[in-house]
């Protein structure tokens, strides 16, 4: 009988709710992500990171803005839009204090090294990918502005050495913050299940 009636109530409790500015954010976010990365794998094409020209080569489904040139312009174009949207959630969480349940903190640590609590270790993993992100995307960006603008921006192409190196560190970042999409989903799934994926985009 007790069963059935917090079932009930488990049935008739309201989701998640999340603010408009995060429903934004993670919008905007995946959407220039997407065009990025096809229509980086445009620019790739042209001359392979790996193996020059006569490289293996993405597949034209893959692909975004038909030519080199094209790539290039819808690349940069996403480029700003994603920069400055994660620039706005920045300020966003930092001016509403959510940075502090946002990053990993000392606790946290300590309960992904001895803690128990499934539920809690979940939210501890999030936190770490979520702060572990940041620093590779500061990368990626600074690398591709690197390469937009390298002889304005010399003294920034110049940290990465050559410029072999400075298209492989931007080539690699992709990757991983592809895996930490899929990992963010994941992670949201176990947290929350799949009412909190819903609530971001409802």
């Amino acid at each position: 009988m007790t069963s059935s009636k917090s079932s009930k109530r488990s049935k008739g409790s309201p989701g998640p709710k999340q603010e408009l500015p995060a429903k934004i954010f993670h919008a905007v976010n995946i959407i220039s992500l997407l065009l990025m990365i096809f229509s980086g794998l445009q620019i790739y094409n042209a001359n392979p990171v790996f193996g020059g020209r006569g490289g293996w080569h993405f597949p034209s489904i893959f692909l975004l803005g038909g030519w080199l040139a094209g790539g290039r312009s819808w690349h940069f174009a996403a480029m700003w839009v994603f920069s400055l949207n994660l620039l706005a959630y920045g300020t966003y969480i930092l001016l509403t204090r959510r940075w502090q349940k946002r990053f990993i903190s000392q606790s946290d640590i300590q309960v992904l090294q001895k803690g128990q609590n499934l539920k809690r270790k979940n939210y501890a993993w999030h936190r770490l990918i979520y702060t572990a992100i940041v620093p590779i995307l500061v990368l990626a960006i600074a690398s591709g502005l690197a390469m937009y603008k390298p002889a304005q921006l010399y003294w920034l192409s110049g940290l990465f050495g050559s410029w072999q190196t400075l298209r492989t560190v931007h080539f690699i970042t992709v990757p991983i913050v592809v895996l930490f999409a899929i990992a963010h989903f994941l992670l949201s799934q176990k947290v929350g299940g799949y009412r909190l994926i819903k609530s971001m985009f409802t």
